[in-house]
């Protein structure tokens, strides 16, 4: 296969890629804003602007270039609702809305105990249990009308070639729905009566069927064009390393979020109250792993212009024991309800004496993530963090191990794996391997001390 096309909806923006299967990079490109429509009776996605934007993306992609196959990637906490005809049941709840909120105590009352799901009580609708059980106890014809219940981009695979699956990466991505270790669904399912609902998973890498023909004849697509399940966003960057790399080794995504991901890791310890979670990748397999809202509080504290901290700089921070202890952003991330302090006048500090004091930090707030999740084996660093080097070699330093600074696939390059290709030598770029120093790793210890002493 040449070229895979990925549909590829994010929370904000939607994309139809055509992907090159030996360099994994973008070739072409269509995008749209992921309109939400007001309601009634809730907000939710534009799903009809979705499709007619698809099917038209795959049409000039085919002209200009030709498709081999596809497959899709989107954002998590979204289910589809079908009624018998396969039709669309209700509208596509925004996972943003806070109408599930109204039904929470209720839906505490039923929802599994963290042990069993690995998954943390979000607001909102980002529990998507809570999403489903708001929507069936307050519209019980919506309910009655549904007859499956799709993951968010196996419904996209389900329009373009007839096959309906769920699929375990968006089942596992704290939904409620799914018993990570028992690789099933979980008690909640059963318990509300949504076991015969829920359409039956398949792995992210399944070869669901071909193109439909009317799709086919209309984007000038071969009528055996093959549709692959397809996987949640997140985990599809992770894809490729589990398909080159042997656990155990964590990748760290960064970005707005910073995700720490532990393969092979340990999620019997995991804390809930700390912003950890089990995540469910590709293969089926638990995750553990952890958050923090690292990007946001880098933006925060240095802002989008900036210097990069000097040796000479990094060597003063490092000396002088200057510190940023947690939490900036305080409702998220293992020191939620902490606030954060300086060791010192932070308005005497030279601007690159504050960018290498806030890397360490988000290097050490990285590091508790992934000790918390049970880490082990090399730290690969994906996203804007990757280039920081100052946070990259802490990192190596607090946590003991290498760092690898990784470019990475990117979600629609992670996704087109899924079609059975290995990772190309020319997608493979590893950028700079960071070792622990001495005097990093004697600032972590002290770090770790003075807030260990505030617990």
């Amino acid at each position: 296969m040449a070229h895979t096309a990925v549909i590829d909806i994010g929370k904000t923006n939607a994309k139809v890629a055509l992907v090159d299967m030996d360099s994994l990079a973008e070739i072409s490109v269509a995008r749209r804003p992921n309109t939400v429509l007001a309601g009634p009776p809730y907000p939710h996605y534009d799903i009809d602007g979705l499709w007619t934007f698809i099917v038209d993306a795959l049409k000039s992609l085919q002209a200009d270039h030709g498709i081999d196959a596809i497959t899709v990637t989107t954002h998590g906490a979204s289910a589809v609702l079908l009624d018998a005809s396969g039709d669309l049941a209700a509208p596509v709840l925004d996972y943003e809305h806070d109408g599930p909120d109204s039904l929470a105590a209720d839906y505490d009352a039923v929802r599994p105990v963290f042990a069993e799901t690995g998954s943390p009580r979000l607001p909102m609708g980002l529990n998507l249990g809570a999403q489903l059980f708001w929507q069936f106890h307050t519209w019980p014809e919506m309910k009655a009308r549904t007859a499956r219940i799709l993951t968010y981009p196996q419904y996209w695979t389900y329009r373009l070639c007839g096959v309906a699956v769920n699929e375990v990466t968006s089942l596992g991505c704290h939904t409620d729905l799914w018993h990570p270790n028992a690789r099933r669904f979980s008690s909640l399912v059963e318990r509300e009566g949504w076991t015969d609902l829920m359409a039956p998973p398949a792995r992210a890498t399944d070869r669901l069927g071909t193109i439909l023909p009317d799709i086919a004849a209309y984007a000038g697509l071969a009528p055996e064009t093959p549709i692959y399940c397809g996987i949640h966003d997140s985990n599809a960057s992770l894809y490729a390393h589990l398909a080159e790399r042997a656990a155990p080794f964590a990748v760290v995504s960064t970005g707005t979020w910073v995700i720490s991901m532990a393969i092979g890791g340990d999620s019997g310890h995991l804390d809930p109250a700390r912003d950890t979670l089990v995540n469910v990748n590709a293969l089926g397999d638990p995750v553990p792993s952890a958050r923090f809202m690292g990007g946001r509080e880098f933006e925060r504290l240095i802002g989008a212009s900036y210097q990069p901290a000097t040796d000479t700089e990094i060597d003063r921070v490092l000396d002088d024991s200057v510190m940023l202890f947690p939490a900036v952003e305080t409702q998220s991330g293992p020191f939620q309800g902490w606030t954060f302090s300086w060791s010192c006048d932070e308005n005497q500090m030279a601007p690159g004496e504050r960018h290498a004091t806030v890397s360490f930090y988000l290097a050490l707030m990285t590091a508790t993530g992934l000790a918390i999740t049970g880490a082990t084996g090399p730290v690969l660093v994906e996203g804007p963090f990757a280039a920081n080097a100052a946070y990259c070699a802490m990192l190596a330093s607090a946590t003991g191990r290498p760092v690898h600074a990784v470019s990475g696939t990117g979600t629609s390059g992670g996704a087109a794996l899924l079609t059975g290709r290995h990772v190309h030598e020319k997608a493979k770029e590893t950028g700079r391997r960071y070792l622990p120093e001495t005097d990093m790793t004697d600032y972590a210890e002290r770090w770790k001390a003075a807030v260990n002493a505030e617990a």
